[in-house]
């Protein structure tokens, strides 16, 4: 592989990635886009760790990263491993004992940052101990880590397009460590919080290496805007073909990164739903029934379900009789009533009052005819 950083390839397609087997997701080669997610509890802290992985896991989660910063956390894995069921990857910075000890106890990856362990003879024993197990690495850039002062008399375009040359610069310099090792089982990452520099930086990732591509927007926000940001650069990504697994950082509880995540890839149809889909309108003038009490309602119902259905709230007669005829479940307000549809065929007209009980209904009969043989 070519990994002169002045001889950047520049295709009209992204390179397929190669593929990545870590524990028993293959990552990259077109094969489904796995969802990730991390812990924020201390590993060490066994059944916390536990409990917040078996909470990823029922909302989608198919890699959970771990940090070990502490022998106490990469000696915690031993205990950990044997009870989830899904790849575990250690997050591994500084310490590259901590790396060789969450090998040794069986961790699927390790997330290292060779920038940030100054001796390359123990970046290299890392490397060989990944090669004898058969533990991935995913080696990553961001942009916190290499930032240089920002001069405020230069243009940010300038800035931005000298930042993701350095990146680049820094990840060719890492990958060349590993393949001087011949270590190809490799997942690749550079991340930012500026969503149009993740895109920029992720496209000339792609351009450049084979290896899968690991997309998120690091310290992204709070729930909002963590998620907006999120699905602005990932989705541009994702919609080129670009990505391989994704991670959606937010500073709120993980499984809502996890939520997010999916939502994204069953909006870009990457990935099948893997719970209800919730249609509603954003109400007007037109609106005669308490919509915004009607979707708050569904929502709460539809959240035990863990199956692809579409529900459509909608709040009056221009948009939802349309919105009915595609979805699986309909619920179509007019003054002082509801008409509720399955399959696009009306079934019923109900009393404002007893829509959310009428809806409810007609979702259920949906499921149980969807999963009788």
């Amino acid at each position: 592989m070519n990994t002169n950083p002045n001889s950047m390839r520049q295709t009209s397609a992204p390179t397929p990635a190669r593929t990545v087997n870590v524990g028993s997701v293959p990552i990259g080669g077109g094969a489904p886009i796995p969802v990730q997610s991390m812990t924020n509890v201390h590993t060490h802290d066994v059944q916390r760790c536990l409990a917040q992985i078996e909470n990823l896991v029922e909302h989608g989660c198919e890699i959970v990263r771990l940090a070990v910063p502490r022998p106490e956390d990469t000696a915690a894995l031993a205990h950990i491993l044997p009870h989830v069921s899904i790849p575990v990857v250690a997050d591994v910075h500084f310490h590259y004992q901590r790396a060789l000890e969450a090998i040794e106890a069986g961790a699927h990856k390790i997330r290292l940052n060779p920038g940030n362990i100054n001796d390359r003879k123990q970046v290299e024993r890392v490397i060989d101990a990944c090669h004898a197990h058969g533990t991935a690495i995913r080696v990553g850039v961001n942009e916190g880590s290499i930032r240089e002062r920002r001069d405020p008399h230069r243009r940010r375009s300038e800035q931005d397009r000298d930042l993701v040359s350095l990146m680049i610069q820094k990840l060719t310099d890492y990958v060349r460590i590993f393949e001087n090792r011949h270590f190809d089982q490799l997942v690749l990452s550079a991340k930012c919080h500026d969503a149009r520099r993740s895109i920029d930086v992720n496209r000339a990732v792609r351009q450049r290496f084979d290896y899968p591509l690991h997309l998120g927007v690091t310290h992204a926000g709070d729930a909002q805007t963590g998620a907006i940001r999120s699905a602005t650069a990932l989705g541009a990504l994702l919609a080129d073909g670009i990505g391989d697994t994704i991670r959606v950082s937010l500073a709120a509880d993980p499984s809502l990164e996890v939520d997010v995540a999916w939502e994204i890839l069953a909006t870009l149809r990457l990935r099948r739903p893997n719970r209800p889909e919730l249609i509603a309108c954003p109400t007007c003038g037109r609106t005669e029934i308490d919509l915004l009490d009607l979707v708050q309602k569904t929502r709460i119902a539809l959240a035990p379900i863990k199956a692809p259905i579409t529900v459509a709230v909608m709040g009056c007669v221009v948009n939802g009789p349309g919105e009915a005829q595609d979805a699986d479940v309909a619920l179509c307000g007019g003054k002082d009533k509801a008409v509720i549809y399955r399959q696009g065929q009306k079934v019923a007209t109900v009393p404002a009052e007893n829509a959310i009980d009428a809806l409810l209904e007609q979702i259920h009969l949906w499921l149980d005819q969807k999963h009788t043989p």
